[in-house]
């Protein structure tokens, strides 16, 4: 299980200062594979909604937010609101939707994370060691030789934001750097207009010259773009 907690202190510290409850969620990682992740988080939203009279939360505002990997994890949960089969575990009687996303250099198509690099870097990407391939199939063991993303594109679409869009979603603030190297900017663009053409509310930010979670995402200019779009879209009554 992973949650880097000190990471983005910044920002939730912001978050913090401008009245918000902010929680760090642990969840597994490779070598487990999906839904663990999406099930996990979706645990601590129950969580946090069973225990909100303790923690002061008004649970009917719940945003997440999430960078890289974690990324994808936030969309996840934005995608699949109502979805009950990934709820397992204990408070099931409390919801696991969340009515905010947003999203850092995330990842939305697990099937071409690298779309637009260079054909080197590209087939990087069809190897069965990398991080998408590892999270759908698994790790080589015994028998099985390990297997491509490509390989097993229902189970990809399956476990990506993007292949998820049907119905009524909260809104999004997706953001990516324009010289992002390890997640194709081309994966926040595809997003963000899919949600548009599905009749939902999507903000999409390009930093010009940020790369893969590089010091551009701790300048105040970003960390204040973010608190400002969880104020009007969780409690626009205080704007």
């Amino acid at each position: 299980m992973t949650a880097e907690h000190n990471k983005f202190v910044e920002m939730r510290m912001a978050l913090a200062e401008a009245g918000f409850v902010v929680a760090a969620a642990e969840y597994r990682t490779i070598p487990d594979t999906f839904p663990a992740p999406v099930i996990d988080a979706k645990a601590a939203v129950r969580y946090l909604r069973q225990h909100a009279h303790d923690y002061g939360i008004d649970p009917s505002r719940i945003g997440v937010i999430g960078d890289s990997a974690g990324g994808w994890l936030a969309q996840m949960l934005g995608t699949t609101n109502g979805d009950k089969s990934f709820d397992h575990g204990d408070f099931l009687s409390q919801s696991a939707d969340v009515q905010a996303v947003a999203t850092l250099y995330g990842i939305s198509d697990l099937r071409n994370i690298g779309d637009g690099f260079p054909d080197l870097r590209q087939k990087v990407h069809q190897s069965p060691a990398v991080t998408e391939s590892l999270l759908i199939n698994g790790v080589a063991f015994k028998n099985f030789a390990g297997a491509s993303i490509s390989s097993v594109p229902e189970k990809a679409i399956n476990a990506s934001p993007i292949g998820r869009l049907k119905g009524c979603k909260p809104p999004f603030l997706i953001m990516h750097g324009s010289k992002d190297t390890l997640v194709s900017p081309k994966q926040s663009a595809t997003l963000y207009k899919a949600l548009l053409e599905s009749g939902n509310k999507a903000d999409y930010v390009l930093i010009e010259g940020a790369e893969h979670g590089d010091d551009h995402w701790y300048q105040p200019v970003v960390i204040n773009r973010v608190v400002d779009w969880f104020r009007v879209h969780l409690c626009p009554e205080n704007i």
